[in-house]
């Protein structure tokens, strides 16, 4: 393109939860389809480092990349909704900001200056931002929280004077608010979206464009009162409506205009959007034939957030099996001997997912049981991968006290363990770490090479015979015994390139059955859904079906 990089800052007000994060990524898919290239970054204003110690009830699912960064869930909606390669580089908080100021201040960086909040913590976030400029015509930004939280007037304040370093025709605003319709009125209000953007003008921020997040569309005499009264022209004043399939965003938002406004504002001319790749997946989406119950047996089940690329890659894996998927959320905690048949008796496949902790195993150990036992598919991934190999090992190998070590310490039947040393097929170094070391510094994290093995689930499933996926976990499959597992009939189908590390396992004499060491949700794509959820519903309509 002609032009210099674009910058689009997108805010939120009045109550969180308005969904920024799907706004965004489909302010991306909008400008992807005209041609533009895109990326997105995430600025969250709270004071850890990163989302990877933060428990799933409070913060939701953390994303990961390619590039090992542990990330907030948002950037999980940008790469499902955009063709952006995504980093460490685009989540940043206020504690990676300020712990990179801090640091540059002990080094004597700052020449004995008084480090203050302006303009240093402003410079370090405006210099974050432009990390992620390289070779892409627009970079839309993100900030967290909600409008009038302390906590993010740093960052408020860094993208108000982005636009004078920058040049006014380079940047612009996008304000998410909400327009409520009370029912007993009989009509939306517009006091919420008035409060949020004087609030948002009070530090400087007049928004260029007002996205209105309502279950209606709204008239143009109620656009035209926002307008008067927001200060924006009224063909900016968008309606943000609810939809039933968020994958519809999209068009929801080309319907009203919102592209052009943007490439207005920022003086861009591109061709005409292509969309019909998302009309034809609405589609798809509205016209599905058939559909399955799907059980995930887990321990955040109380908060979905927790497992948002899950439920997103279970959709996604029924698009080509023309199948809805239906969720279940059973909370492994109160799974017990007595009552797992009555739980799970009504579902067609049952998922473990990942996690961290002892809490709620023995649960996950019961339902990964009676999947083996009653032949139902099975898909269990991370931690799920490691409950299926101890419910092997104790129930059909005979090793009761089966284990891992990250939970039972003094198990004599370790198979899976802390891998004290190993080589690592990404950095070709070999790794070292023990139950001292750091919790981040010795996990897994990113994408890693795995070999399949033919004639498998898996091999069916990829049709390759390397694949990349990504990880996060620090403990592994015990070697000690492999042999011991596989002459029970366990099958290793996916391994690391040097053979040291058991990716996936799979289980001989029952229609579906398969763990997975990685977290294969993280590149599922709802126009290319990952293969192994494809094939786990499959399986679970198979089920159905017989």
């Amino acid at each position: 393109m002609a032009f210099n990089t674009k910058f689009v800052f997108i805010t939120g007000g009045v109550l969180s939860s308005l969904g920024k994060g799907l706004a965004s990524a489909a302010i991306g898919a909008l400008l992807e389809s005209r041609g533009l290239t895109v990326t997105i970054q995430k600025l969250d204003p709270y004071i850890n480092v990163d989302p990877g110690t933060m428990n799933p009830f409070q913060h939701g699912e953390v994303f990961v990349t390619d590039d090992g960064a542990e990330t907030d869930l948002d950037l999980g909606h940008y790469e499902r909704f955009t063709n952006a390669k995504l980093g460490r580089d685009n989540n940043f908080t206020t504690g990676k900001i300020y712990d990179s100021v801090i640091s540059k201040e002990r080094r004597g960086d700052y020449l004995g200056g008084t480090v203050q909040v302006i303009p240093h913590i402003t410079d370090e976030i405006k210099n974050s931002i432009m990390l992620v400029t390289n070779n892409v015509d627009v970079v839309l930004v993100e900030i967290g929280g909600t409008t009038g939280d302390i906590e993010s007037l740093p960052f408020l304040e860094a993208i108000r004077q982005f636009k004078a370093d920058v040049g006014k025709y380079d940047v612009i605003y996008i304000h998410l608010t909400y327009v409520p319709f009370i029912k007993t009125a009989g009509e939306v209000k517009t006091k919420p979206t008035q409060h949020s953007v004087k609030e948002l003008r009070s530090i400087g921020i007049q928004p260029d464009i007002l996205l209105c997040r309502t279950d209606r569309y709204l008239t143009k005499d109620i656009k035209s009162k926002i307008a008067l009264f927001c200060n924006v022209e009224e063909e900016a004043v968008i309606t943000a409506k609810d939809v039933e399939c968020i994958y519809e965003v999209p068009l929801v938002f080309h319907k009203e205009g919102l592209d052009e406004q943007i490439l207005k504002r920022l003086q861009i001319w591109t061709r005409a959007p292509r969309l019909e790749p998302w009309k034809e997946l609405v589609e798809k989406f509205k016209e599905l034939q058939y559909s399955v119950t799907i059980a995930m047996v887990g321990k955040y089940v109380d908060l979905t957030e927790s497992y948002k690329s899950l439920n997103e890659a279970l959709y996604h894996g029924g698009i080509p099996n023309q199948c809805s998927v239906k969720l279940k959320f059973v909370d492994s905690e109160k799974i017990t001997e007595e009552n797992c048949k009555e739980i799970l008796s009504d579902i067609n496949g049952i998922l473990v997912p990942g996690g961290f902790g002892a809490r709620g195993i023995e649960g996950k150990v019961l339902a990964t049981k009676y999947a083996r036992e009653n032949k139902i598919p099975f898909f269990g991934i991370c931690l799920g991968m490691q409950v299926a190999v101890i419910e092997f090992a104790r129930n059909v190998v005979g090793m009761k006290d089966a284990h891992s070590s990250e939970f039972h310490k003094e198990t004599t039947s370790p198979v899976i363990y802390l891998m004290r040393e190993w080589f690592d097929d990404k950095t070709k170094t070999v790794q070292k770490r023990d139950v001292t070391s750091d919790k981040g510094g010795t996990m897994r994290l990113g994408a890693y090479p795995c070999r399949i093995i033919k004639e498998t689930h898996a091999y069916s499933a990829y049709d390759v015979e390397s694949v990349s996926e990504r990880h996060r976990h620090r403990y592994e499959f015990n070697n000690e015994f492999k042999q011991k597992l596989e002459e029970k009939g366990l099958i290793i189908s996916g391994i690391s390139p040097s053979g040291e590390l058991v990716e996936i396992i799979e289980l001989n004499n029952h229609p579906w059955f398969l763990g997975c060491q990685f977290h294969p949700e993280f590149k599922s794509r709802p126009m290319d859904p990952h293969p192994l959820f494809r094939d786990f519903v499959k399986a679970s309509l198979k089920n159905k079906l017989s």
